[in-house]
């Protein structure tokens, strides 16, 4: 009911498994239908959003580019060398009870989660963005910033809802008591 983002190697819990997965599932849907491999994008929510950020670092060589709502970016930094930048587009609120805006355990896990912002701005070092952030204009409780300048156009968007929850932004309407605003 998870994927495995921040296993040990060689555990069940080895994030290598997901890959080897992904892996094969394109090679799959590659040869079954006709899919072009220039627009392969990985996108998805909490944990889904940490499997996307794992595909960019294992599968950089097959995916154009990634996006996260609410990400649990639990994959080491130091394990992620991807083989080219891959651009990111992602969301979080920041009153997200389940993974933290700001970092740290949350109620549902004692997991360290990593401060998002400051994670976001690692990312877009890593794809080398060398403008100065841009900031995109508030629209309601949304705001965003652009990371910009980067090797092969690998931009980072990175949009906060302000007293957002762990939801996806205009998606069915999921209990307050379990994923906030």
């Amino acid at each position: 009911k998870h994927w495995r983002t921040n296993g040990k190697p060689g555990s069940e819990n080895d994030p290598q498994i997901e890959v080897q997965f992904m892996n094969d599932l394109l090679d799959q849907l590659q040869a079954q239908y006709s899919i072009d491999p220039a627009r392969i994008y990985a996108n998805g929510i909490s944990n889904g959003g940490g499997m996307s950020h794992l595909i960019s670092c294992a599968l950089a060589d097959r995916v154009a580019a990634i996006g996260s709502v609410s990400g649990a970016y639990l994959y080491p930094a130091e394990n992620c060398n991807p083989a080219r930048p891959v651009p990111l587009i992602a969301f979080h609120g920041t009153a997200d009870a389940i993974v933290p805006y700001l970092g740290g355990p949350s109620r549902a896990f004692d997991i360290p989660f990593p401060n998002v912002p400051d994670w976001m701005q690692a990312y877009a070092q890593s794809n080398a963005c060398t403008d100065a952030p841009q900031a995109i204009a508030a629209q309601g409780e949304v705001s965003g910033i652009r990371y910009a300048g980067c090797q092969d156009n690998a931009d980072v968007v990175f949009y906060t809802i302000q007293g957002g929850g762990h939801s996806w932004p205009g998606g069915e309407v999921l209990p307050k008591v379990i994923v906030g605003h």
